[in-house]
């Protein structure tokens, strides 16, 4: 049995969850998602517990048995709870600002970036006097806000020399010496 697809998914108060033609459908106080499922995977959904069940140990299916797993747990904490990911602007002149879901973002180049964020993602911006500005990006869908997230990061990725770019909050970028450092 796989070690991850073998757990039991508990079920919090407030939301449900319904399994109709391959779809699981999750649906909670955040909002809700839908997710196919492969037919060789079962799903049955029992008292306040989801469990998944493969038909053989085929590799394919054992994959699909801890995939399909993580995905309806994500679900399930996404509308519940939600996602939260916070992104720092590190760089002189960097800033960002949002006018609903868009975002503005100065990083340097000629013209500032403007990004269309789906509905799904909230967003809010932080600029304090002496401090890095902070992008704040809230949704319940786990995939979608990491690819958000990307996207966003991809415009300046943190570079090792001075650290100047677009990180996570807490990320620690490897650095580097630069030339001065081996000359001797």
């Amino acid at each position: 049995m796989s070690r991850i697809g073998k757990l039991p998914i508990s079920i919090p108060v407030g939301v449900a969850v319904t399994f109709v033609n391959d779809c699981v459908t999750v649906k909670g106080p955040k909002g809700e998602l839908s997710q196919y499922i492969n037919p060789l995977i079962g799903v049955d959904i029992q008292s306040g517990h989801v469990v998944l069940s493969r038909q053989s140990d085929d590799k394919q299916e054992r994959a699909f048995h801890g995939l399909y797993r993580s995905l309806i747990h994500n679900m399930v904490v996404g509308v519940s709870e939600g996602y939260k990911k916070e992104l720092e602007l590190v760089g002189v002149g960097y800033r960002a600002s949002n006018n609903g879901n868009i975002i503005d973002l100065a990083l340097g180049y000629t013209h500032n970036i403007f990004i269309q964020l789906p509905p799904e993602v909230k967003v809010e911006t932080k600029a304090e006097r002496n401090k890095n500005p902070l992008i704040l990006l809230e949704s319940c869908d786990k995939q979608l806000l990491g690819q958000v997230c990307s996207k966003i990061r991809s415009f300046r990725k943190p570079e090792p020399y001075k650290g100047k770019g677009i990180k996570f909050v807490g990320e620690e970028i490897r650095r580097k010496s630069g030339k001065s450092a081996g000359a001797k």
